[in-house]
């Protein structure tokens, strides 16, 4: 039976997702500001971003097990103290290794919390309105990532670096509040801990994110080697022991459903190339159309509106039709987006790149809600949390790929676009090329850059638009006619 609360606990859920969400995100605007006032290196900010990033992706697992065993309101409640906390310390650092070790922590917060947001949802409502909680979770997630960089813009025109960390404390407050007040707790059978698995699964995502997050910066270094190497050891042997254990922590029997493992590689493709170009779209309007912070940010307000309309159009067509074919439309849409983007040249400003995130927002939109529906179905409410987990992990771990991936094939198109002449100062990015430009009076060189990085940029949309095609063409032959519509008792 649905929960008589049900809506108001909706809400509590969407506030804590909009803290983890917006945190994600609102960082990145502050990275000049880092340097400035704490002196932060090259290394250091690398770390700044990646350390929140690498905990919380190799926590995932881990915790949304322990949820259902331990209790998912629990488990919510210690991720936002603990993230809310962080942020605090986080405002007051002093030294870049201090606010590293912040946001290390605010990922373990996170990494703790994010489970339980979407496995509380999957517990309090019923079949009937499950697909209409989870699309309105789903837009949440979206306007967090537009919101983290205007409300991030907002604080650095008024306030110093710490106010974007400190804006998490009210919100983490409020959802304390709510969660304290109306979410019931929920927990799945009553099972042993499995320790090795723990210690496994968090040893193997650290290191195979860390080496994926290192990898187009150091290129296959000794270090990355080993981290794979590392990171196959340990994630074999979680497969080996979790396959043998009495009481594993995840139970690899979800993954023989066609359906869910189907529903893996489609967010994988559809996260994978979408996050990687909004590294390329922040580039194009700051350093081609020589946008401000804040302009920048507004920027993507087009395709958050498109998400979010099209999350609700999604999630019904798919009643009528099935997830599948909402999953084969809206990928193939994210490819058209792709495409549109593909095509923009030096003189047409913002206008066509507006077109192509309002349409990679109705593809979103529309696949979304079905791919979600799809996962989550195919998992029995009892392990709601680590089926979330696994959600989370595979979104978090296409997110960092695509970006090693996509990033690499946007910085070497640049370079390959360059002309011979130009100086080696100028090849590492459009950035240097800027500064190397500015330093030596060369608007040629300027022009030139910003021609070769709009080349690359049409490289990256032209891959990202296949491996999209690739990702409507897997669903099509995966996925069952009516896959997994709802969640299994």
């Amino acid at each position: 039976m649905p929960h008589p609360r049900r809506w108001w606990i909706l809400g509590v859920l969407c506030t804590a997702l909009l803290v983890l969400t917006v945190d994600n995100m609102i960082l990145t605007l502050a990275i000049p500001s880092l340097m400035r006032d704490l002196g932060a290196g090259p290394a250091d900010v690398q770390w700044i971003l990646d350390s929140y990033i690498l905990v919380f992706a190799g926590v995932l697992i881990t915790a949304g097990s322990l949820s259902d065993r331990y209790g998912r309101r629990r488990l919510l409640i210690i991720g936002l103290v603990v993230l809310g906390g962080a942020s605090l310390l986080a405002s007051l650092a002093d030294q870049p290794w201090q606010l590293i070790a912040c946001r290390a922590l605010m990922g373990l917060g996170a990494g703790f919390a994010m489970p339980s947001t979407m496995s509380i949802v999957i517990v309090v409502f019923d079949e009937a309105e499950r697909r209409k909680a989870m699309s309105i979770w789903g837009m949440v997630s979206m306007v967090g990532m537009v919101a983290g960089p205007t409300l991030g813009g907002l604080l650095l025109e008024h306030f110093s670096w710490g106010s974007v960390f400190l804006v998490n404390v009210p919100l983490a407050v409020v959802a304390l509040i709510g969660v304290f007040a109306l979410v019931p707790e929920s927990r799945g059978p009553s099972r042993r801990s499995d320790p090795l698995g723990v210690l496994l699964s968090v040893t193997g995502m650290a290191t195979v994110v860390w080496a994926i997050i290192s990898l187009p910066h150091e290129g296959w270094s000794t270090g990355v080697v080993v981290a794979l190497v590392v990171a196959a050891a340990a994630l074999v042997g979680f497969v080996l022991w979790e396959s043998r254990a009495e009481h594993p922590m995840l139970p690899l029997a979800i993954f023989r459903s066609r359906d869910f493992s189907a529903a893996c590689l489609s967010t994988v493709l559809l996260v994978f190339a979408t996050a990687a170009m909004q590294l390329a779209f922040t580039q194009f309007l700051q350093l081609v159309l020589g946008w401000g912070t804040m302009a920048a940010a507004l920027a993507f307000v087009p395709m958050a509106v498109a998400v979010v309309v099209f999350n609700v159009v999604g999630a019904t067509l798919a009643k009528r039709v099935s997830n599948k074919a909402m999953i084969v439309t809206g990928m193939l849409t994210i490819a058209a987006s792709q495409v549109v983007i593909a095509m923009i040249s030096p003189g047409d400003g913002y206008a066509l790149m507006a077109v192509g995130l309002v349409v990679m927002g109705i593809g979103t939109g529309l696949a979304a809600p079905s791919v979600y529906a799809t996962l989550m179905g195919a998992i029995p409410r009892d392990q709601a949390g680590v089926g979330s987990a696994v959600n989370d992990t595979v979104q978090q771990g296409g997110t960092a790929l695509g970006v090693a991936v996509l990033g690499s094939v946007l910085s070497a198109a640049y370079t390959a676009a360059l002309p011979p002449a130009v100086p080696d100062t100028a090849r590492a990015s459009l950035s240097d090329a800027l500064a190397t430009a500015a330093a030596t009076g060369s608007a040629e060189l300027a022009r030139t850059a910003r021609e070769a990085f709009l080349s690359a940029m049409s490289a990256v949309s032209t891959t990202a638009a296949l491996l999209s095609v690739a990702g409507g063409v897997l669903a099509l032959v995966l996925l069952r006619p009516r896959a997994a519509e709802h969640t299994t008792a």
